[in-house]
């Protein structure tokens, strides 16, 4: 599998590398815009908390926003939360791994263009809320998360857990320009994949005298109130201890506390920290100028509670807050604001919209409110700024800005594909005198890894796939891949070896099995396809050398590749003994693996999937062919059939497994996506189209072929036919930039598939053979 070479992943990166003409629509595909389709992530109503609060906010006025847009809730719950209503397309247990996929797979299965995850560490199980990953990770869908906590001093859990979320995101969005700078400068998040989109506030006419007050009998008092979920972090204490300074001027000033105990606060200790409080303000005897209202409000309660006071207090001892929804709603609904300076605060009250204390000291708490009680033009000039100021974070204006990001993110559509063959030169690019380098960087050839006998093997067959005239004007490079191949041999091992540095040293005695049966295919194809027989003869032998190996052969793989080579050997030479006894065994051994190893629900060799998938069932389509029997060939269709429809997204586009899916039993995580797996696939359906002559196929394989050309699950194309190469994969945020030799093989030699069975006059189509006769049922 090729990876960029320093590890990073990229975004929304264009063709530009390969050709300028690159960044539009490949030929003969066009771009359309239809309904979306969004699965937002996070605390929802009835659960009561600042996210759940937010979440909601963002879902009634997107929803107002855009008629268009199907939004689809997934709502974190924790044991203690009431049961969702029926707004809730899935209730995520935060503490059930399972319930994380399930709702993943939920996702993928709704056909969601974008999916929107707010994060904060305490709504997610694991270490720092790392079970997110667990969705986040099998999601198909381009990822934007709003960060409400960005830590400039992340400990080891929160740095692991941020810097996975910068590498998955697509768009990171923050509420402050300090949360910017920070992604950028401590996570390394790039400038372009941050958007800054303000905390929403609502859009209320200003009030002077709310009618709350007459109702509470609070008509004349002079009000200070704050807001929000209860807590140490509140700084509550410093503005009690603000009071007797305060009430001295003015005995019958009223401070309100409006909000319930956090419930995390409840869960573990009670209401032992309220009456802390309440002991504090005895203590200091400004218990009657106190009024506590312990529950939790609705957003509509909370504003009217809000409009009431006359300033707002946000005494919080943490400076690095990024995100305060009280406060924004304290100042879009004109109140006069003293707050510390915390980072939400420093930014949303600049140029005089509220008064920033130096710190959380209650002597300068009692200041600031004493000069706006005793100065009351002050105390309006400050109401008509913050009022001016929260009419740009009026709800509307904020829906429009998540509905522009949510539409730039979204996946274009794109409509039929182009039949342009690419230019045989991005191959040759990546050759010198000994044969293919393995990697680039970008587009330029990485001496640095040398060769290796994979890629020098793919790239003999492309050379024999040429129309014959084109083979013979490629004879040197012919040349200098099967010089690579033979001087691999390894005649004391008996075996093929692998790598081989830029300085012509082999970097071992003995390569991987898979490499020696794809190096035995490429053989018994040269043996089949070269035009020049001498070139057939040489790779005769030299397969009959190498064929006894296969013998020892346990990877599937590489019994498949074997297999595929001795099928085309046999092309050659039908008496081939050496050959007829790899077919036969391969055909056997294929078969039951997948006998064994299929499951109702999967139906398949292995009880995982990871690159190749489609040669195994190739393999055993061909075995059946070969040997004439009917029963192998079923069920490497059946086989086949299975795995074209598990790659294939609901939206009908092709969502090859992807690598980090490797190792894991019976599941798919979609990324990194590599052009191998699409090449396989066509040639692995081009096989099942010769031997039923059925139109799916053909869809099929058209379908894998169209992922180079953008229809993907970034809406991204990888490969280029005006310059011949293909990108290395595509990732959770765009494309990997480099253009390796097995990604750009993989298209050259996918477009020669494509051309020679499905892009010419073929004879009329007959039905596709029915796959059930031969195929044994699926064990209980």
């Amino acid at each position: 599998m090729k990876h960029d070479s320093d590890g990073r992943f990229f975004r929304d990166i264009s063709l530009d590398d390969l050709s300028p003409s690159s960044v539009s629509p490949p030929p003969g595909m066009k771009r359309s815009v239809t309904a979306r389709r969004l699965a937002l992530v996070g605390c929802f109503r009835p659960r009561q908390c600042g996210i759940a609060t937010f979440t909601a906010d963002t879902y009634d006025h997107l929803r107002a926003a855009r008629a268009d847009l199907a939004i689809d809730i997934y709502a974190m719950r924790s044991r203690t939360d009431p049961d969702m209503g029926s707004e809730v397309a899935l209730a995520i247990d935060e503490q059930a791994p399972t319930d994380y996929r399930a709702a993943a797979e939920a996702i993928n299965a709704s056909g969601a263009q974008v999916v929107w995850l707010q994060h904060e560490f305490g709504i997610f199980g694991g270490a720092a809320g790392e079970m997110i990953f667990e969705l986040v990770d099998r999601i198909a869908a381009p990822l934007i998360v709003t960060l409400h906590t960005v830590l400039a001093e992340p400990n080891a859990d929160q740095r692991r857990v941020m810097d996975r979320l910068v590498a998955r995101a697509s768009k990171l969005v923050v509420m402050s320009d300090y949360g910017r700078e920070t992604l950028r400068d401590v996570y390394g998040a790039s400038a372009d994949q941050i958007v800054h989109i303000e905390h929403g506030t609502p859009d209320r006419s200003f009030v002077d005298i709310a009618p709350l007050r007459e109702t509470l009998g609070i008509a004349d008092r002079p009000v200070i109130s704050t807001f929000g979920l209860i807590g140490p972090g509140k700084g509550l204490e410093a503005a009690i201890r603000a009071l007797p300074a305060i009430v001295a001027q003015y005995p019958d000033i009223l401070y309100r506390i409006v909000g319930a105990t956090h419930p995390n606060l409840v869960a573990s200790e009670g209401e032992a920290y309220r009456e802390s409080l309440e002991r504090l303000a005895e203590s200091l005897g400004v218990a009657d100028n106190i009024a506590w209202e312990n529950r939790f409000l609705d957003t509509e309660e909370l504003l009217d509670q809000i409009e009431l006071c006359d300033i707002y207090l946000a005494p919080y001892p943490n400076l690095q807050q990024i995100t305060s929804g009280t406060l924004a709603y304290a100042v879009a609904l004109g109140r006069a604001v003293v707050s510390t300076p915390f980072v939400h605060a420093r930014e949303l009250l600049a140029d005089d919209v509220g008064i920033l204390l130096p710190g959380t000291d209650s002597e300068a708490i009692a200041e600031a409110v004493l000069l706006l009680l005793a100065i009351p033009d002050e105390r309006r000039a400050f109401q008509r700024r913050a009022y001016a100021r929260g009419r740009r974070t009026a709800w509307k204006v904020i829906a429009r800005a998540c509905a522009t990001l949510v539409d730039r993110v979204a996946l274009p559509e794109f409509a039929a594909g182009t039949r342009r063959m690419p230019t045989i030169e991005g191959a040759w690019a990546l050759c010198d005198d000994v044969g293919m380098l393995q990697h680039s960087i970008h587009l330029v050839p990485d001496r640095r890894h040398g060769y290796c006998i994979d890629d020098n093997a793919r790239a003999l067959m492309l050379v024999h796939l040429l129309p014959a005239r084109a083979q013979e004007l490629a004879q040197s490079r012919a040349l200098s891949f099967a010089s690579f191949l033979q001087h691999g041999w390894n005649p004391d091992r008996g075996v093929f070896r692998n790598f081989m540095g830029y300085d012509r040293r082999w970097l071992e005695d003995e390569g991987s099995e898979d490499s020696n049966g794809r190096t035995l295919w490429a053989l018994g194809h040269a043996a089949a396809h070269a035009a020049s027989p001498a070139m057939r003869d040489w790779a005769a032998d030299l397969f009959d050398l190498a064929a006894p190996m296969a013998e020892r052969f346990k990877s599937p793989r590489a019994i498949a590749f074997a297999l595929l080579g001795a099928a085309a050997r046999l092309a050659h030479e039908p008496a081939n003994a050496r050959a007829w006894t790899i077919v036969e065994r391969g055909g056997a051994f294929l078969c039951a693996l997948w006998k064994s190893t299929r499951r109702p629900g999967w139906d398949w060799f292995e009880a995982g999937l990871s690159y190749d998938n489609a040669r195994l069932a190739e393999a055993l389509i061909r075995a059946g062919q070969r040997l004439r029997s009917l029963p192998l060939e079923e069920a490497g269709l059946a086989a086949l059939d299975w795995l074209a429809g598990f790659q294939t997204a609901p939206e009908g586009h092709f969502r090859p497994v992807g690598s980090d899916s490797f190792n894991r039993p019976q599941e798919s995580l979609p990324f990194d996506q590599q052009p191998l797996e699409a090449w396989a696939t066509i040639d692995a359906c081009a096989t099942a189209y010769d031997a039923t002559r059925g139109k799916v196929w053909r869809a099929r394989a058209e379908t894998a072929y169209a992922w180079f050309l953008g229809r993907n699950d970034r809406g991204i194309a990888l490969a280029d036919p005006k310059s011949g190469r293909c990108l290395d994969g595509l990732t959770p945020r765009g494309i990997n930039r480099n253009s390796g030799a097995e990604s750009v093989l993989a298209y050259q030699i996918a477009s020669r598939t494509m051309a020679t069975i499905f892009w010419r006059d073929a004879v009329p189509e007959t039905p596709a053979r029915t796959l059930t006769a031969s195929v044994p049922a699926l064990a209980g």
